[in-house]
């Protein structure tokens, strides 16, 4: 029952799924330019989402900016994984990056309305401890482990359980999950010794209190019991079924946008930190810096996408079927190109 409730107020988000879409003003797709290669630029709206789903985001936003790509993007940055899926049910985005669970129910409640174009984000989790008794999942019994309420019925929840679960432990009996209201404060207080945080909260709480100590990597340990296919995909960006299939050029011409800003935040951190901060993904480019090499940023397309992140809701999927809406999404949930 509390993993339904979870889910209330994504449902509430998709009561009348697309009905809203004839209401708005629509999407003007052609913006009349054409790439060197013969692709028709279009008018994109992209809702991204503060944080490591959004990190790869920010330099394309700066080089749409500056005009210096065929598409014409528009970029909302949102708080909450919930508000990029009322962008796009309401069709006031095209695209839009939202954790991969959440994309998969998304598909089933919208009969198949949306497609994955691309996996952005590995895993970003990392358990943090004021202290050094943590050396591997199975410390954690007899423990509990701090975490961010909004964590409650989202990927960070599910991971922890299978994680706990796989490797012999009961979630709720011998090891205890606690959903801080405010896990800022719980951790200033030393309340919370041990935590579950993603980039770029770990960094921050590790630069605010030197004694506290990044005692393992979620990542890791997914990989410790899961089959080398099945990779931790945390993020993606997703559009709508309807405008990609009336604009292949325009997902084309993102999608290589997209390749290259990810490919740039990878490899010129300093700038991109500083990118996080103007656009409002990390509020501090300081604390960017020294998340972005823990962020997971990735870039995976096509069949390897399909093959590896099908693998991944499968887990999560076997583990609870609510967790990725109650169904496995179907072939074309995955777009091919």
């Amino acid at each position: 029952m509390k993993r339904v409730l979870a889910f209330a107020l994504i449902l509430v988000l998709m009561v009348g799924v697309f009905a809203g879409c004839g209401k708005g003003k629509g999407n003007e797709v052609n913006n009349g330019k054409v790439s060197e290669d013969g692709k028709k630029g279009g008018n994109v709206r992209i809702t991204a989402i503060a944080g490591p789903t959004g990190v790869g985001m920010v330099n394309l936003m700066q080089n749409s900016a500056g005009k210096k790509t065929t598409n014409t993007y528009t970029f909302d940055v949102v708080s909450d994984p919930t508000q990029a899926v009322a962008a796009i049910t309401r069709g006031e985005a095209d695209i839009a990056a939202v954790p991969t669970n959440l994309a998969a129910t998304l598909y089933k409640k919208t009969e198949g309305k949306v497609r994955v174009l691309a996996v952005n984000t590995l895993g970003v989790l990392h358990i943090l401890e004021n202290g050094e008794s943590i050396k591997s999942i199975k410390d954690l019994k007899g423990k509990t482990i701090y975490t961010d309420a909004k964590n409650k019925g989202a990927n960070p929840e599910y991971i922890l359980r299978y994680l706990l679960e796989q490797n012999g432990l009961k979630p709720d009996e011998n090891v205890r999950i606690e959903f801080a209201a405010d896990l800022d404060a719980a951790m200033a207080s030393g309340e919370a010794k041990i935590a579950l945080v993603p980039e770029p909260k770990a960094s921050t709480y590790m630069m605010q209190n030197k004694s506290i100590r990044r005692a393992l990597n979620v990542t890791e340990e997914w990989n410790k019991v899961s089959d080398e296919d099945c990779a931790l995909m945390m993020g993606c960006v997703i559009a709508r079924s309807d405008f990609v299939e009336k604009n292949p050029d325009a997902i084309a011409l993102f999608l290589e946008d997209y390749m290259t800003s990810i490919q740039v935040a990878k490899s010129n951190v300093e700038a991109t930190a500083t990118l996080c901060e103007t656009y409002k993904i990390i509020p501090k480019a300081a604390v960017a810096r020294q998340a972005l090499p823990n962020c997971g940023l990735t870039y995976v397309t096509g069949n390897l996408m399909k093959k590896q992140l099908s693998a991944y809701l499968k887990v999560m999927f076997d583990y609870d079927p609510t967790v990725v809406g109650g169904a496995l999404p179907k072939d074309d949930f995955y777009y091919a190109g």
